[in-house]
């Protein structure tokens, strides 16, 4: 007897109506998550409150681990995009130390607005979920793409280890400030003399921003 394949449905194979019930999911998920937290939700709360079935629900995510990493990528990828375009919509510093830290101050800041989304970001990158696991790879891929592209200066040789340094250094210290080891303003301060070390080699000074 053959086995059942039980994967969810790959994203890029959806018909549209497919993919709208796939975001009523996701956004049921975020909405729960905002209210209530990570830890209590269930996959039959995101069922009733995003109209979709229980049984369909799974054949989008295979787990809770799975739908809460898309639910958190679907969020960050957001978040970066408005953090993009403040950034964009304001006088921009010339230098690039001062660009990531500003991008990074305002990423804070919306984490400090919505923390158990932040707990939510944490929570699923330590997911051992194999579907869980491709999404927080793919979302992490996002953020270091965003964080390069306020660094023009960095050489063609550094532009892989750079961003992945700063982007660990970031995850590190929103997991000290969501689990209570630190305050918001040490996470950051930390965080900033990262930023301003690992890119003082590429002409990043000083500058307050």
């Amino acid at each position: 007897m053959s086995k059942v394949d039980l994967s969810p449905r790959p994203v890029e194979t959806m018909s549209p109506r497919q993919l709208e019930r796939r975001k009523h999911l996701i956004d049921a998920a975020l909405t729960l998550v905002s209210e209530t937290g990570v830890e209590r939700l269930q996959m039959k709360q995101v069922s009733e409150r995003s109209g979709v079935a229980l049984g369909t629900t799974y054949r989008y995510f295979s787990s809770k681990d799975h739908l809460l990493a898309a639910a958190a990528s679907d969020w960050r990828a957001k978040l970066m995009d408005d953090l993009a375009a403040e950034l964009r919509g304001s006088v921009p510093p010339t230098r690039g130390s001062d660009r990531v830290v500003r991008f990074v101050r305002r990423g804070m800041r919306a984490f400090q607005r919505q923390p158990n989304l932040a707990r939510l970001l944490v929570t699923v990158t330590v997911s051992t979920d194999p579907f869980a696991s491709e999404v927080v790879d793919a979302m992490a891929a996002t953020g270091r793409a965003s964080l390069l592209a306020l660094m023009p200066d960095v050489p063609p040789a550094a532009r892989e280890v750079v961003p992945h340094l700063i982007d660990a250094a970031w995850q590190s210290e929103l997991v000290a400030w969501v689990t209570g080891r630190s305050t918001l303003a040490d996470a950051f301060a930390r965080l900033e003399e990262v930023i301003r070390l690992v890119l003082a080699p590429y002409g990043a000074g000083s500058m307050a921003v």
